[in-house]
């Protein structure tokens, strides 16, 4: 981020502050669905978070940790969403009507929905872990000074959940004992 935008925003510069979330609205919506899983609540988390840094630019000390602070933020607000009880909700997607190939295109979507069951099967700790790391492409480091943790926590959140994933995948593999016993 440019630090001399955030200096103008922190400032009240409200067309510095209207760049500012223009190039983090998307980014912080793609990290927060991913780590809600839910794109209501992901929707809530971002807004959340964008108010929270017009809200607090003005305490920040230094401006070249912009992200860091700004991601901070993020992930209080998808922990604050996660605690909140919903109804159930269709959490529907559209899938594109002009895929390359059909039976291609079918794998695909076993493969992502296999994913999607277990990666909602983490605790939102271990999600937060995975999503700034993998999808974010945040360095274990960055990753532990934005969630405010120890490095060694950042790196067991990692192992425990990326294990979780494996042994999710694996016990979907399993034939059901149904299955087994024919």
């Amino acid at each position: 981020m440019d630090t001399e935008l955030v200096k103008r925003a922190q400032h009240g510069d409200r067309e510095a502050f209207g760049l500012i979330a223009a190039d983090i609205a998307t980014r912080f919506l793609a990290i927060s669905r991913r780590i809600l899983r839910d794109l209501d609540l992901a929707e809530d988390a971002t807004q959340q978070a964008l108010v929270a840094v017009w809200r607090d630019l003005p305490q920040l000390r230094d401006s070249a940790r912009f992200d860091a602070w700004s991601y901070r933020l993020l992930v209080r607000a998808c922990y604050a969403e996660g605690r909140t009880v919903r109804r159930w909700s269709p959490n529907l997607r559209l899938l594109p009507e002009d895929a390359p190939d059909a039976s291609n295109a079918l794998d695909e979507v076993i493969d992502r929905d296999r994913l999607e069951t277990a990666i909602r099967r983490l605790s939102v700790d271990h999600r937060t872990v995975l999503v700034l790391h993998y999808y974010a492409d945040l360095p274990l480091d960055r990753v532990a000074q934005t969630l405010e943790i120890p490095i060694g926590t950042v790196n067991s959140r990692l192992h425990y959940a990326m294990r979780a994933m494996r042994a999710a995948l694996e016990a979907d593999d399993r034939p059901a004992l149904s299955e087994a016993v024919r």
